[in-house]
């Protein structure tokens, strides 16, 4: 059995990033357990308690943090929450935002997690994982060192439906065609990386670590 964290900077970066492979682990019996950096709006709030009742995570850590402010926040504060909750699961498998995404808070997270995966500090991550998400990952400026290629492929075909269906759970996120987050887009976009891979839905992952023992 795994011990999976998935850091979330927003309410529905986890779905859309990884949420097929969230399913994936908790049908395998893995444990997952959900970081939600900062609450979003009300709104978001709502929804969030109905999103995390549908994916059935193990357990949910919510640190409410300022949306849009993580930039301004010093690692000094955003690194000792991060290292908290990971001595506490002691988690193997770790999902965080793509350090190039367009979004500032996303670029401060993954600084602040990269500093909790240290093998001399945190000897129990054996794998770290960079997610794509849509509309955060493709929107950044295409310069060498922020082209996501991705390494590491999930097949999602039999976990597409639900994802899709969580998703519309944050009906303000839905924006119609041609924006890229809408279903139409989201569905391309998991077929692509599943016709890479022969399959029929993946998600794509940039894989930082493994480590084998």
């Amino acid at each position: 059995m795994e011990r999976v964290v998935v850091i979330s900077v927003h309410p529905d970066d986890e779905t859309l990033g990884c949420g097929g492979t969230i399913l994936k682990h908790l049908k395998k019996g893995d444990e997952v357990h959900c970081v939600l950096v900062t609450s979003g709006n009300s709104e978001q709030t709502v929804i969030w308690n109905k999103v995390k009742t549908a994916f059935g995570f193990t357990s949910v850590i919510e640190l409410d943090f300022p949306e849009l402010d993580l930039a301004d926040i010093s690692l000094n504060k955003l690194i000792p929450a991060f290292a908290d909750v990971f001595n506490k699961i002691k988690p193997t498998v770790l999902y965080l935002p793509n350090r190039s995404d367009v979004h500032s808070d996303h670029q401060a997270v993954f600084k602040a997690v990269s500093a909790c995966t240290k093998a001399f500090r945190y000897p129990f991550i054996e794998k770290v994982l960079m997610c794509e998400v849509i509309s955060e990952t493709d929107f950044a400026l295409p310069v060498p060192e922020a082209v996501f290629v991705p390494n590491y492929f999930v097949d999602i075909t039999d976990e597409m439906q639900k994802k899709l269906e969580i998703f519309k759970l944050y009906e303000s996120e839905l924006l119609p065609y041609p924006s890229t987050r809408n279903e139409s887009t989201i569905t391309a976009l998991n077929r692509y990386r599943g016709s890479l891979i022969g399959s029929e839905y993946a998600e794509a992952f940039v894989s930082l670590k493994t480590i084998v023992r």
